[in-house]
């Protein structure tokens, strides 16, 4: 037991204490803000946040807030508990299919920045798919257009693959520019179009039967059991396969792996095509969820993946726990900011500062004078190193 708690703690020692310093840093400037709001230093609005964004989350209440007083005090309301871990599981969904669309690039030393990209190009393919077999049966139109989303991010991780295999491109500079590009390309196709008359907005057609089908409460659709599968069939990909073993290789080390009898050029291309088809999947749940493409679809999902992917120390069950973490903060914080009258926007301040320290992960590690286990070159260490010569 003690060795397994050790091992624990050398593994999430800097995620925990990244989450926590993010809280407290976030605490500081909840209180701030109170200068504001209130005119007053009010010391107990973060508890007040904080508590509320639980409650939102879970349904579950720990303290009573009256006034300046803060008393503990259990309870919790069996249909609230309900929705709201529905509206945390479906907001958990997206996020750890963006992580694993990071993470498993980092498992072959590869940086896929270009999450944001991909979920657009996902949720547009699989909502022109979907409008197409909007009459077909339930299930052939929800399968038509979940695998054209999939597709459709595979294919867009392929391209900066493909440029990183044959060219030597660094897999960050060209995601990056694929963002821009998939956002105001894709702006511009429903804008002139695949644009409907009628609303007053631009969008595309209604995806009719291939709306996401609920199979629980209110949104708890079946993109929250897709996902689950998906973690599990990630993880057995790359711990019990031989291509598992070969990613893994790649990302350690591309010469020996290249001296072993391995491609590293067709590891670059598969891995980054993998990682495209998670986040184009991350964009189907959500289009397919909303029931059309907005011309304007801002979502954070893609840029998500990345904390996510790193507090989750690029592991599949990691990735499962951190998404859970975000998800619950983005789905308590209507609740927060009802009732503690706190922006939402805080929580991307925190999911910020939780990316922030993990950057910092040396100087943590310095300050807590341990032997907690160094991040391997494939994994976190992805984010400040690159052979981008070694692997063509």
């Amino acid at each position: 037991m003690r060795a397994a708690v050790a091992r624990f703690w050398a593994l999430a020692a800097v995620p925990i204490i990244s989450i926590v310093l993010a809280l407290l840093l976030g605490s500081v400037l909840i209180i701030a803000s109170s200068l504001v709001t209130d005119k007053s230093l009010n010391l107990l609005l973060p508890i007040v946040a904080y508590e509320n964004l639980l409650q939102g989350a879970t349904g579950l209440s720990f303290l009573d807030v009256v006034g300046r007083t803060v008393t503990i005090n259990f309870s919790i309301d069996p249909d609230q508990a309900a929705r709201a871990l529905t509206s945390t599981m479906a907001a958990t969904s997206p996020l750890v299919l963006s992580g694993l669309a990071v993470g498993i690039g980092f498992k072959a030393g590869l940086f896929n920045i270009g999450g944001t990209g991909q979920v657009l190009v996902g949720g547009f393919m699989a909502a022109l798919a979907g409008a197409a077999v909007a009459q077909q049966p339930a299930p052939v139109a929800v399968a038509i257009a979940i695998l054209a989303g999939a597709l459709g991010g595979a294919l867009y991780g392929f391209i900066p693959g493909a440029l990183k295999a044959f060219t030597g491109a660094h897999e960050v500079v060209s995601t990056i520019m694929l963002n821009s590009l998939a956002a105001f390309a894709i702006v511009g196709l429903v804008n002139d179009i695949f644009k409907i008359t009628g609303p007053s907005f631009a969008r595309t057609a209604d995806v009719g039967n291939a709306a996401m089908p609920i199979l629980f409460g209110r949104n708890g659709n079946l993109g929250i059991l897709i996902t689950l599968v998906l973690v599990v069939l990630t993880w057995v990909l790359i711990y019990r396969t031989p291509l598992g073993f070969e990613i893994r290789t790649v990302g350690a080390n591309p010469s020996a792996a290249r001296y072993a009898g391995m491609s590293p050029r067709r590891l670059i291309i598969l891995v980054m095509s993998l990682c495209g088809m998670f986040a184009g999947l991350a964009g189907a749940f959500e289009i397919l969820s909303l029931g059309y493409y907005p011309a304007i679809f801002g979502t954070g999902i893609g840029f998500a993946g990345i904390t996510v992917a790193l507090l989750g120390r690029a592991h599949p069950v990691g990735i499962l726990l951190a998404a859970l973490l975000l998800g619950a903060m983005r789905a308590g914080a209507p609740a927060m900011q009802i009732t503690a009258k706190i922006p939402i926007e805080i929580i991307d301040v925190i999911q910020g500062l939780i990316l922030l320290f993990l950057a910092a992960e040396s100087v943590i590690r310095h300050l807590l004078r341990s032997r907690t286990e160094r991040v391997t070159p494939g994994e976190i260490g992805t984010v400040s190193r690159t052979y981008g010569e070694t692997t063509v």
